[in-house]
């Protein structure tokens, strides 16, 4: 048998049988299979979550067959749901078109990416889910249904709760995206004080598409990363800008920097300082799937929360006095994005307008106390964890700040009663 593993490493399993089925038919085959032989069944995707939500012992899935754009259409695009994102990128690039918003990694399936909340930061636009116009999945009897946005009564509330919906409700097989013409994007970065940032978010979020900022620990100094619409001309980096920015100073010399920090730790306060001093302004115009993305190379364990936006500056001040007054010394910066509300019932951002406070350490020097400290302050403010970033939550908790938790449940109870998609994950995080 052969062993699956995360990117991160953290996470691993060896399943009773993998299979890369190349058609919605094959998948069905793999589902009724499963159930026939009493197993479990999940399709995973590339791996870039950090809790098990993929895993099974059971029948594992591969996506690698399921690729490609299957339709176009006026204003849309239906796309196989093992495509990375980056295909799609270029796919629809070379057709003129365009996703609104993402997030910045795009080696992503478009399966994994939705089914976990994936949603970059937006001011008025949100996360992939609430781009999707319409969903076919695999349902626990080998059903084929598709879930659409102009549905009504039950077929509404399926497209709502599997939009986000953890793999637990069927095998998801294709996704159709609102599209919409290629565009350009001004990317502004610059350092600024988090003082500064913190006294002024409301004016900062409300003049930018899309505001996306990096605090380094030990320091008072962010990198943010504004966003916004341009009419032209494209201005983007040369090759060697690109390759300077994406490739050495933010993975090689980042890389060396968190090993060195690795080997001495009372040192990473000053080298996050020498990294903040390091830091300048720049500005570009580029295609937006390529302002949006970027390369994440050095490994890392990951926990993000999301925070009713209003909370997030006391989110932010009570994490930078807990690493303070703890002595925790950290090197990965702490990234703070934002969206609009969303309507996908399990979404981080359901029903509010959200911040997001995501947490990294260096994968091969974990520390599970600033993850449980950090994970305090923001269920405390009733943060939402992301579903593929690491936490301690259980349905528990998570049915108090979800509104339409029960809802999906009683959904989960009529479409799989048999649990036929579950595994441990999803029995600490939906129950049994």
């Amino acid at each position: 048998m052969r062993e699956f593993r995360n990117w991160a490493g953290n996470q691993s399993v060896t399943p009773s049988e993998i299979r890369t089925p190349s058609s919605v038919e094959e998948v069905v085959r793999a589902v009724r299979d499963a159930s026939a032989s009493g197993r479990r069944v999940r399709m995973t995707g590339t791996g870039h979550s950090f809790t098990g939500v993929a895993l099974t012992d059971g029948l594992l899935l591969r996506p690698h067959g399921l690729t490609g754009i299957l339709e176009t259409g006026d204003g849309w695009v239906r796309a196989a749901a093992g495509t990375p994102l980056r295909v799609l990128n270029e796919e629809l690039h070379r057709m003129g078109l365009a996703l609104a918003n993402m997030g910045d990694i795009t080696d992503q399936t478009l399966a994994g990416a939705i089914q976990t909340g994936t949603h970059g930061t937006g001011r008025d636009v949100g996360g992939l889910a609430d781009q999707v116009l319409a969903l076919e999945l695999v349902l626990a009897d080998g059903e084929v249904v598709t879930a659409r946005a102009d549905d009504t009564g039950e077929g509404r509330d399926l497209f709502d709760a599997a939009r986000v919906g953890l793999g637990a409700l069927g095998v998801l097989t294709a996704v159709t995206f609102r599209v919409e013409p290629s565009f350009l994007l001004r990317s502004t970065r610059e350092p600024m004080a988090l003082s500064a940032i913190l006294d002024s978010l409301d004016e900062i979020t409300s003049k930018n598409e899309h505001l996306d900022f990096f605090w380094l620990p030990h320091t008072d100094t962010c990198l943010a990363k504004r966003n916004n619409r341009s009419q032209g001309p494209a201005n983007p980096p040369s090759a060697f800008k690109h390759w300077l920015d994406n490739r050495f100073l933010e993975n090689t010399l980042f890389g060396v920097l968190c090993a060195a920090g690795a080997r001495l730790p009372g040192a990473i306060p000053r080298l996050n300082a020498v990294s903040a001093a390091a830091l300048s302004a720049s500005t570009h115009t580029d295609l937006s799937y390529k302002v949006f993305t970027s390369v994440r190379e050095v490994r890392f364990l990951e926990m993000e929360y999301a925070v009713p936006r209003r909370h997030l500056a006391q989110a932010l001040r009570e994490t930078r006095d807990l690493v303070e007054r703890r002595d925790w010394k950290i090197t990965f910066p702490v990234e703070v994005r934002v969206t609009p509300a969303s309507d996908a019932w399990l979404s981080t951002a359901y029903d509010r307008e959200t911040a997001y406070v995501a947490c990294h350490i260096y994968r091969p020097t974990p520390n599970p106390a600033y993850f449980e400290g950090v994970e305090e302050i923001m269920t405390r403010l009733g943060g939402r964890p992301h579903w593929g970033k690491m936490h301690t939550r259980d349905a528990a908790y998570l049915s108090t700040v979800y509104p339409r938790f029960a809802d999906f449940l009683a959904l989960r109870d009529r479409l799989d009663p048999g649990r036929l998609f579950s595994n441990a994950y999803l029995e600490t995080v939906l129950g049994p």
